[in-house]
């Protein structure tokens, strides 16, 4: 089974049903979405497109690339997901990398630049049921690269299993049906984004392909025009919008099935914020990674005493924490987290990434935490970002969110940086992005944390910039910063 035959299906047993609408009205049924992927696939073979092609994709939220992205898949050809945004160099890096047969949807004038509004597409490609039950569920369809917060960005390889069990386990948590009507705000360029549409259409429900979530008025129009079932959003997505519409989208709570969250972190208040004001809606938040999505999920009101873990492992996937040794930790001991299930990654693209990425079959996401006797999982940092202050591990996060409680901090970052008295190894040292206007001084910020927090996690050193960096998923990209 793969997610293509599940659309395959859907149009059979559905045909008129809407699988995609458009911000502008374009309603396409699961008739129209099966025909123009075998369009689009003639299209791609009368270019040339092979088993095994790579072909890079400006992930956009245009049926075109819908069509395409599917229409890849049946070729056997892989997907290669590339933000529409990037620049120029990741841009560059990532064609370098994966030496693409087309590229689509950037509108560069090269040879084999093709923008979407050049595609013309006229006959269909033939006996398209004996190419979806040929479609090898071992055979690598999607390519993503990660957003390289801990070094160059890695290209992750996906087969249509792996895409299709993350599918089952998503769905089954969440409880996504087919009459589901679910609108998409996320960008598609991510992990999030793409699983949604796939977990979507897969189930066959309706996908509102939605552009930007800052058009507020659009947003709630949206809710009311099609009466909106799901969400899928980020933590940076929610703030906004309760930042700028307060309780309004409550008037829609009676209808919301349920609300996914994801990508980043989220602060105790919010969640507990958005639990009262949607207390009968599913408000699932997860954790995950391109390469293992959506590991483990919470529930913010079956888990109410645990929000500030990441919940436990999602259907069909086992965690565990490991030593830095490779050894599997008993509960409560701290180690890194590591995931087991047919959702992971078969490797990544680049041969010398898979060194050391695996302890027996259990893959290393590079994030520290631990178990409790419940089986909730909690995490303390990347690995990675950790800060050894004399050989206490430090969350970077711990004393972000506590700075952040300041009313005049918009947003920090911390990282550790060397101790040039050569005592500590490391001390903390602090970004801080502050309100306009504001007086706040590095001494406040030093004895706001030591008055909260331990001593030894108090920054040594303060700097206030105009701007941090964050991906538009809001991770932190920590280790950009010195």
């Amino acid at each position: 089974m793969t997610v293509i035959s599940q659309i395959l299906y859907h149009s059979k047993q559905n045909p008129h049903k809407a699988a995609l609408i458009t911000d502008c009205g374009l309603t396409i049924t699961y008739k129209e979405l099966i025909l123009n992927i075998s369009k689009y696939a003639f299209y791609l073979d009368s270019r040339g497109i092979v088993t095994g092609d790579n072909v890079v994709l400006s992930a956009t939220k245009e049926v075109e690339f819908v069509f395409l992205y599917f229409a890849i898949h049946l070729l056997g050809a892989r997907a290669v997901i590339v933000d529409p945004e990037s620049n120029k160099q990741r841009l560059n890096y990532i064609i370098d990398q994966t030496k693409p047969s087309l590229v689509f949807g950037f509108g560069i004038n090269e040879m084999n630049f093709i923008s979407y509004n050049q595609i013309i597409v006229t006959e269909i490609i033939s006996d398209i049921e004996r190419l979806v039950l040929s479609i090898k569920n071992t055979s690598i369809c999607d390519i993503l690269f990660t957003t390289g917060t801990t070094g160059n960005p890695k290209g992750v390889n996906l087969t249509q299993s792996n895409i299709m069990h993350a599918v089952i386990n998503i769905n089954t948590y969440i409880g996504t049906n087919e009459n589901d009507i679910e609108a998409l705000v996320l960008p598609i360029c991510h992990s999030f984004g793409l699983g949604r549409l796939r977990c979507v259409l897969a189930q066959g429900a309706t996908l509102i392909m939605l552009g930007s979530f800052a058009n507020l008025k659009l947003f709630f129009d949206c809710l009311q025009k099609y009466q909106v079932t799901g969400l899928g959003m980020v933590p940076s997505m929610w703030n906004y919008i309760y930042k700028f519409s307060g309780k309004r989208i409550t008037q829609y709570s009676s209808r919301i099935r349920y609300i996914e969250i994801g990508s980043a972190a989220m602060d105790l208040n919010s969640k507990k914020i958005l639990s009262d004001l949607f207390p009968n809606v599913r408000i699932c938040m997860h954790y995950g990674l391109s390469e293992a999505s959506r590991s483990a999920f919470m529930e913010f009101h079956e888990d109410v005493l645990h929000l500030d873990s990441i919940g436990k492992p999602a259907p069909n996937v086992e965690i565990e924490f490991f030593s830095e040794s490779g050894e599997k930790l008993p509960i409560g001991f701290e180690g890194e987290l590591c995931v087991k299930g047919e959702h992971v990654m078969c490797s990544y693209f680049d041969e010398v990434d898979n060194i050391n990425t695996y302890y027996g079959n259990y893959f290393r996401t590079g994030d520290w935490g631990l178990k409790d006797n419940e089986g909730y999982c909690y995490l303390v940092g990347r690995k990675k970002e950790l800060i050894n202050v004399g050989g206490k591990k430090v969350s970077p996060v711990e004393i972000e969110e506590c700075i952040n409680k300041m009313d005049e901090v918009i947003d920090n970052i911390c990282i550790g940086i060397q101790d040039v008295n050569g005592i500590l190894g490391e001390v903390v040292k602090t970004f801080v992005k502050k309100k306009s206007g504001s007086m706040l001084d590095s001494l406040q910020i030093k004895s706001f944390v030591r008055n909260n927090l331990e001593t030894y996690k108090t920054p040594s050193f303060v700097e206030f910039v105009d701007k941090l960096p964050i991906t538009k998923s809001g991770k932190k990209q920590r280790l950009l910063l010195h």
